[in-house]
Order: C-alpha cells, then structure tokens, then sequence
C-alpha cells in the first residue's frame, strides 16, 4: 500500500521516532501533519521536517485533543509516539506514589486513548492507528511496576481496538533502545559507554537508530493485512 497523497497524522511527531516516522513517511510521498505540546519544537518545524504542517496539542487535555483533529480534517494514519518519560511513581511497589504514578498514565496511555476517540471519526475506511510501547512491558526490573504496566496496556489497547474499530487497523510497535532525546539525561561523556553497556549482549549488538525503528512504522500503515498486532524493534532483545 503506498502511502502517497496520504494523510499522516504524528502525535509526537517533532523529535525522537516520531520524528522519524514523519520524515520517512513524507519521504514516501505522504502528507504530514506532526503534532507536539513542545512550542520550541513546533517552531522548529519548518527547517527540521519542510513541507510537513505543525500543530499544537497536549493530550492530557481532551479539549486540546479534539481541537487538534477538528484541524487535521479527515486522515489516513495516526501514528502516537508521544511519551512522558520521567520516571514518576517508581520504586518499590510498597513506597511508590499512587498520584505520581497515575500521572505517568496521562501522556503514554490515556493520551492515546483520547488521540484514538477524536481521529476515529475522520480516519478513512482503509486507514490505520499506529501506538508506541517499549520493551520494559516485556523485560520489566525491580522498581518499574508501572512503567511496564503502562507500556503491556498499550499492547492490549491495540489488540481490543482492532477488533472494535474494523476494517480500521491498529497495530503497536515495541521499541528497544533506541537512540532519542530521552538518553540525552545521561551526561555527554558517559552516554556513548553506558548505551554499549547496555546493548553489547543484544544480538544486534549496538544502539537502534530512530530512522530505523521508522521503518516498521511504515510498514505497518502501509501493511493492508495487519492488524492487532506488536511489532518489536529491539535490536533482539526478546530472543535473549
């Protein structure tokens, strides 16, 4: 399915994945719209991604959410890569903070459910919805209960919608660790050696880079016969 003269909505769409999914998709000939709460990053835009349209939204507040797709009109594809990634509410389950931890839910997962509620309405027939979660659903540690309940409840939101919302597809793309802002938290001369630290027993033994995590992205709006289904990106890590 090509992807040309569609329209490709990127709600995280300014930095990291997101961003590489829309530069990959307008690549293939799609109309991009990104989406971001970030004004700096929206400013950016027009020499960051030319030719894609920026707008404003911050998912926690539905009005915002349904202001943003009253702009975007119809569409083919949403893509939701937006993440809150601090750890808020982690910890030892007996200390950790209820409220911090609900906090957590806001962006990654009640963010795209309310994404989802707006855009349904306008996604054509023969469109797809495309979630993010990450490997820590599957590999979780001690400490990230919520993290990783966060990230496994995308999965089964993008299970229960396939079904719901056909013949629109949703699907999800797992992440491992891949190279975004997010790492930048790690001090500039540590970073390179804890990310090889981290990756070195990964069967691809190496940090994954965001144009490449794009890729299943595009597959998966352009994969007509997918649906419900997790793609993971992780370097293989779920083989180890």
């Amino acid at each position: 399915m090509d992807l040309g003269g569609k329209r490709v909505v990127v709600i995280g769409g300014t930095s990291g994945i997101g961003l590489g999914v829309a530069r990959a998709a307008l690549g293939d000939g799609a109309e991009i719209v990104v989406a971001s709460s970030s004004a700096d990053k929206l400013a950016a835009m027009a020499e960051t991604l030319p030719g894609a349209k920026a707008l404003s939204v911050d998912v926690r507040e539905e009005a915002s959410v349904a202001a943003l797709f009253e702009q975007v009109g119809t569409l083919d594809h949403l893509v939701f890569t937006a993440g809150d990634w601090a750890m808020r509410g982690g910890g030892p389950v007996e200390r950790v903070d209820i409220a911090a931890a609900a906090a957590q839910l806001e962006v990654r997962f009640w963010g795209a459910a309310r994404a989802i509620k707006h855009a349904v309405p306008r996604i054509r027939g023969a469109g797809s919805i495309t979630l993010t979660n990450g490997m820590i659903a599957h590999r979780p540690r001690k400490g990230t209960a919520v993290s990783s309940a966060a990230a496994g409840a995308i999965e089964h939101l993008a299970r229960a919608l396939a079904v719901e919302l056909a013949p629109i597809r949703v699907n999800a793309v797992c992440a491992g660790l891949i190279r975004t802002p997010v790492w930048n938290m790690i001090p500039e001369d540590q970073r390179e050696e804890r990310l090889q630290r981290m990756t070195r027993k990964l069967p691809v033994a190496r940090v994954g880079e965001a144009e490449e995590a794009a890729q299943a992205y595009l597959y998966l709006m352009r994969g007509g016969y997918t649906t419900g289904q997790v793609l993971r990106v992780d370097g293989g890590q779920s083989a180890i």
